[in-house]
């Protein structure tokens, strides 16, 4: 069996690391193409991350038959990581064309990418701010 070399591993096990925190960074800010930016540098780790746990690279993972007739399928790598890889590509792809409309459709209608909070959340937080204000006058 080839095992891939450690540092190696350790070097994309970094690399995911740190695409996942960029990531999380970009998507926790207001402006759209942040988000945006963000979405797609979490698919690319878990991409790189589904490739990495793939294992080495090898030959097709194709039914292998011997001269007796009997199946052979030592050293084929397996192919699920790659399907799932392939999958995650696709609804990212999709995922970033839905954000793009999204983006594109806010700069036409209010010229700016921020996403500005709902109203109704902001009802609500200055309920809850003045039910703790009377709990705590209550207290007192």
């Amino acid at each position: 069996m080839i095992v891939a070399p450690v540092g190696t591993s350790v070097l994309l096990a970094g690399l995911v690391g740190l695409l996942f925190a960029t990531g999380t960074y970009l998507i926790l800010q207001r402006a759209l193409t942040r988000i945006l930016l963000g979405l797609s540098l979490l698919t690319h780790g878990g991409n790189v991350l589904l490739m990495t746990a793939g294992g080495h690279a090898g030959p097709a993972a194709f039914i292998a038959v011997d001269a007796a007739g009997a199946s052979v399928p030592a050293g084929v790598v397996d192919p699920l990581p790659q399907a799932m890889a392939l999958t995650a590509i696709v609804i990212s792809f999709a995922v970033t064309a839905f954000l793009l409309g999204l983006t594109y459709r806010s700069m036409m209608l209010v010229h700016d990418d921020d996403v500005q909070d709902d109203p109704e959340d902001r009802r609500i937080l200055a309920v809850l701010a003045f039910q703790e204000a009377q709990l705590r006058r209550a207290e007192r």
